[in-house]
């Protein structure tokens, strides 16, 4: 988690704190208590309408707060179907790694590269996904991040491939 995110969930937290200290209900009652005592009629309006527009205050703020933690919840969570998903892709994505990576490296290499990307693999499997997740591994930002960084890596090698090529041999 980087640091803007976390202090955003610790100033939403004490806002949720501010917010469950009021004793809303308590200050309520006090209030309207109050206001029946007064026999004017215009004061005992104005006296309703701010203690309405207080609390509609303080339920725009609890929403915010509530979905403001709802987002970063989702933002991190992977639900069951999308785990299933992510296990039979990143099993199909990391083959194409590895025959990628074995037409571009000498022949006693590929066999490391293989392993590596098998023991990635294991990692990655629907079980793992699932307990990771559930211990609060960012498997989003994990995965997203590394498999951006490999298609990058590869498209630029690929594009350098390309532009060390002589015109001749490009029309071939």
């Amino acid at each position: 988690m980087d640091a803007y995110t976390a202090q955003a969930l610790v100033d939403l937290g004490s806002s949720l704190a501010v917010l469950a200290a009021k004793d809303t209900a308590s200050a309520v009652a006090t209030k309207v208590k109050a206001i029946k005592g007064d026999k004017d009629a215009a004061s005992v309006r104005a006296a309703y309408d701010e203690l309405v527009n207080e609390l509609l205050e303080e339920r725009s703020e609890t929403l915010r707060i509530a979905q403001a933690y709802k987002a970063e919840f989702e933002r991190v969570y992977i639900r069951d179907d999308d785990i299933q998903c992510l296990d039979a892709t990143i099993a199909r994505v990391l083959e194409i790694f590895v025959s990628m990576q074995s037409d571009c490296e000498e022949p006693s290499s590929p066999n490391a590269t293989a392993i590596a990307f098998d023991q990635s693999r294991q990692l990655i499997s629907a079980d793992t996904l699932r307990t990771m997740q559930f211990l609060g591994f960012n498997y989003k930002a994990a995965i997203g991040e590394l498999l951006t960084e490999l298609c990058a890596n590869k498209a630029k090698k690929f594009g350098d491939g390309f532009k060390t090529k002589k015109p001749s041999q490009r029309s071939r």
